[in-house]
């Protein structure tokens, strides 16, 4: 039985640690606010444009001519995985839960006999990462420096994973994140950007191009590339701060709990010290 200074001791250092998980739940709140709305304004820009050039990709499918970026390099043996993840802890399972669904999709690739190249982009991610795949990784992107993401961070990235397909270095580019949906609830999401991916437009074939639509593409799928981890970012940043404000809420409340057991026994303990104290006096006072 811990003592009553011990257990006084704990208590006290309990109080303290709730009120830091409070604090904590507090600033998230606040920070989630303003990462949820760059998230969802983000949103209708990247489906009409994802809409414009699945219309333009499906009228040029097919062509000799069209863009490298859209055809791919005829070849599926060499895939990059950009697996985005934060800078710091205490927020649940956010980034495990990407780890993992990275991990598996890695796993799955080199059974297959794929060479898997890795690029994080976050601390977490590398150091989950590197434990099983420190001989994949290629890259890293430090994101601890920026404040609030800008269209620049996704630009920095999108010219970082062009460069390597251009120089064919990897034929797949998948990244992976986790989309928003709720304060506890964040989609673990992969997402094939290279060859890109789009849903035809059906109403693509009503117009004519000037330039071509490929040309038009090639000008194009640099930037939707760009603007497709940009949209992950913003997802990611508002997943991140729903998932701390959960994660601490849940650290608060575990933490007043304990307050509670340890009151008790201190109290009990109390009880039962002072209670023997009594007893000794009044078996002394008899004794005389």
């Amino acid at each position: 039985m811990p003592s009553l200074k011990d257990l006084k001791n704990k208590i006290a250092s309990v109080k303290n640690t709730r009120k830091i998980t409070k604090a904590m739940q507090m600033v998230s709140a606040a920070k989630l606010r303003r990462a949820q709305e760059a998230a969802e304004a983000a949103r209708p820009y990247a489906e009409r444009m994802n809409a414009v050039m699945g219309g333009l990709a499906g009228a040029a499918s097919g062509s000799a001519s069209a863009p490298r970026l859209l055809a791919g390099t005829g070849s599926d043996q060499v895939h990059l995985l950009v697996v985005m993840t934060s800078e710091r802890g205490l927020c649940g399972g956010f980034n495990s839960t990407i780890v993992r669904l990275a991990r598996a999709k890695a796993t799955e690739l080199l059974a297959q006999g794929k060479t898997v190249k890795i690029l994080t982009v976050g601390k977490k991610g590398r150091e989950q990462l590197r434990r099983d795949f420190a001989a994949n990784m290629v890259g890293h992107v430090d994101m601890g420096d920026v404040k609030r993401v800008g269209y620049a961070n996704a630009q920095n990235i999108a010219r970082d994973v062009l460069a390597r397909f251009e120089a064919g270095e990897c034929d797949v580019v998948t990244i992976f994140y986790n989309r928003f949906q709720s304060v506890i609830s964040q989609i673990p999401t992969a997402q094939q950007i290279i060859p890109a991916k789009f849903e035809s437009g059906a109403a693509s074939a009503l117009y004519d191009y000037e330039p071509s639509e490929e040309a038009i593409l090639a000008d194009l799928l640099p930037r939707g590339v760009a603007t497709q981890i940009f949209t992950a970012l913003l997802e990611n940043g508002a997943s991140e701060q729903g998932a701390r404000m959960s994660a601490m809420d849940n650290a608060t409340r575990n933490a007043g709990e304990m307050i509670t057991k340890y009151t008790t026994i201190y109290n009990r303990s109390r009880q039962a010290a002072i209670t023997k104290e009594l007893i000794e006096i009044i078996s002394g006072a008899e004794a005389l």
